[in-house]
């Protein structure tokens, strides 16, 4: 494999971890300004702080994150985390008796008791496969049952998929460890060659080629074309972080998600076919990896008043950290555990940035969702990252269930505190849409900033991050900011604020998953709009709250 090849790999690599830098960036904080005072499409937050908040007086809400933990001690979240005044820290007694053995700032389901951590999961469909492996490898289908003959089809399904996923994920793992140490070491005796100098292009001008070793030269050559791309590199040492986390991501497709013999449960330790069991897990809510939560829950409620960092969307928040993410699918036992942990230990606002499209345990999750909607918590949920729609393919978990019925046909039914979510540019026109977003004119409610979005990230850093992931917790703070200061509003009447002042966006624009489709925003999603923080509060202010307590007055 030449150089050329070598830098090609790498740069192709390197898109898939890097934001898009190589493209021009809004602002940071763009995602909180004012679509005609600043010119992007935030959700206004900012001007309604400055006009229709000023002075108003709030109740703390608690939003609940449950996602890959949070990084509790970050300099921009501590003052905000959700202290369960219950427990008496660390004497390892379950003083609240909420089954929950020191959960001062939430839970982790991915632990055991012994504070060892789950870093690795499985994808559904890869357990799905393991589950039926057994029973049906070597199975005749002309000799099972019509029932059997089902379940069968579907293993072959799974099968098919996960070999093929596996395979492949094998094969790029095989060729990064062919090419990365190579690339590794020449970046690194460039970057002994300079001696210390930072990269800048005037020290890179000046750097003579012949006085370098033929290693430091191809490490020069390699960045010379990282930074013709127009990336922004500052030291070799970032080119290798994200060329060893571009190695994790690879080494976990290939040696956990689509490994059908690796269990992580036995991490865990519980009875994993009871979905209904609870207790289990331990209190590390940081655990391995808490990077996704961590900026999740920066959106939602960093600190507003420290002067650090960022600004989140809520300003009289607390956040209950939930943890149920791992490298890999979210399992529906946890999801289920989760919801109902959030529920009974006070959070009014759930954020769920994770998905999958096969489900294991889809009615221990529906029963969870409903004792959510029960108790007037309001479920915020990320659309989903692939281009895709959601009113024709599987997406888990959903806000739909099936209710049962005496001699007649069973009802699919819908909650009515759920809030799908769609990703949405800073740009307006055509490119309004996240090009990555799954959307849906059905099950994809309203769509909120999701690219570019600069929030906390573990260990007191800061980083911009793209998703649907991002865009759910945009309308978790807004969700938060309106069930503070109108405390009568039920979940479900926040809901429809939220989806009824929604900015329309009309026109044609580029259909997400396309290079150039253009098709009206309106089939995107139900509202048509994007999320605006001060149109909502507005309604809100002229909306006679449900729940038997006394609102603000507007």
């Amino acid at each position: 494999m030449n150089l050329t090849q070598i830098s090609l790999i790498f740069y192709i690599s390197m898109l898939s971890i890097v934001s898009i830098n190589a493209q021009d960036s809004p602002p940071q904080g763009w995602w909180r300004m004012d679509a005609t005072m600043d010119n992007y499409n935030g959700v206004s937050i900012e001007k309604a702080y400055e006009t229709i908040l000023k002075g108003k007086t709030s109740q703390k809400v608690i939003v609940a994150v449950i996602d890959s933990g949070v990084d509790a001690k970050h300099e921009d979240l501590k003052n905000v985390m959700w202290v369960n005044k219950g427990e008496i820290a660390g004497n390892g007694i379950d003083d609240d008796k909420n089954g929950y053995v020191d959960d001062i700032n939430g839970w982790n389901f991915l632990g055991n008791k012994n504070g060892k951590n789950v870093e690795h999961e499985t994808l559904e469909v890869t357990r799905l496969y393991a589950k039926y492996k057994s029973k049906f490898d070597n199975a005749n289908r002309d000799k099972l049952s019509k029932k059997e003959k089902k379940l069968y089809d579907k293993y072959l399904t799974y099968k098919e998929e996960v070999e093929k996923k596996q395979k492949s994920a094998q094969k790029q793992l095989d060729e990064f460890n062919g090419y990365a140490p190579f690339v590794i070491s020449s970046l690194k005796a460039f970057g002994k060659a300079m001696n210390g100098k930072p990269l800048t292009d005037e020290n890179l001008a000046n750097v003579k080629t012949e006085e370098l070793s033929p290693e430091a030269q191809q490490g020069f050559a390699i960045l010379q074309n990282v930074k013709g791309q127009g990336m922004t590199v500052e030291s070799v040492d970032d080119i290798v972080d994200v060329l060893n986390q571009e190695g994790d991501h690879y080494r976990g497709r290939a040696e956990y998600m689509y490994n059908s013999d690796y269990d992580s449960r036995k991490i865990v330790g519980d009875n994993y076919a009871n979905s209904y069991e609870k207790g289990y897990g331990n209190n590390d809510v940081i655990a391995s990896d808490p990077m996704h939560g961590t900026h999740v829950a920066g959106i939602i409620g960093a600190d507003r008043t420290n002067d650090l960092g960022i600004k989140g969307v809520a300003n009289n928040v607390q956040i209950m950290a939930i943890r149920i993410l791992a490298d890999g699918d979210e399992r529906d036992k946890d999801v289920a555990n989760a919801i109902i942990y959030a529920v009974d230990n006070g959070a009014s606002v759930i954020n769920m940035s994770f998905g999958k499209g096969h489900d294991w345990d889809k009615k221990a999750v529906d029963k969870a969702v409903k004792y959510a909607e029960k108790n007037d918590v309001l479920l915020i949920h990320a659309a989903g990252n692939d281009g895709k729609d959601n009113d024709s393919t599987e997406n888990y978990p959903n806000d739909s269930y099936v209710k049962k019925r005496f001699l007649r046909k069973n009802k699919v039914k819908y909650v009515k505190n759920w809030i799908e979510v769609g990703a949405a540019s800073w740009e307006k026109g055509e490119k309004v849409a996240a090009p990555f977003s799954n959307y849906g004119a059905d099950k994809v409610d309203v769509f909120a900033p999701g690219m570019q979005i600069y929030s906390t990230t573990p260990d007191g850093t800061y980083q911009n991050q793209q998703g649907t992931s991002m865009a759910s917790p945009v309308v978790a703070g807004v969700a938060a900011v309106l069930r503070s200061y109108y405390p009568a509003l039920t979940a479900e009447q926040v809901k429809d604020i939220i989806m009824k002042s929604s900015v329309p966006v009309s026109g044609q624009v580029i259909k997400p998953g396309t290079d150039d489709e253009k098709v009206p925003f309106k089939s995107l999603g139900q509202s048509g709009g994007l999320i605006n923080a001060y149109e909502a509060l507005q309604m809100a202010a002229k909306t006679k709250g449900k729940k038997k307590i006394s609102s603000p007055k507007a």
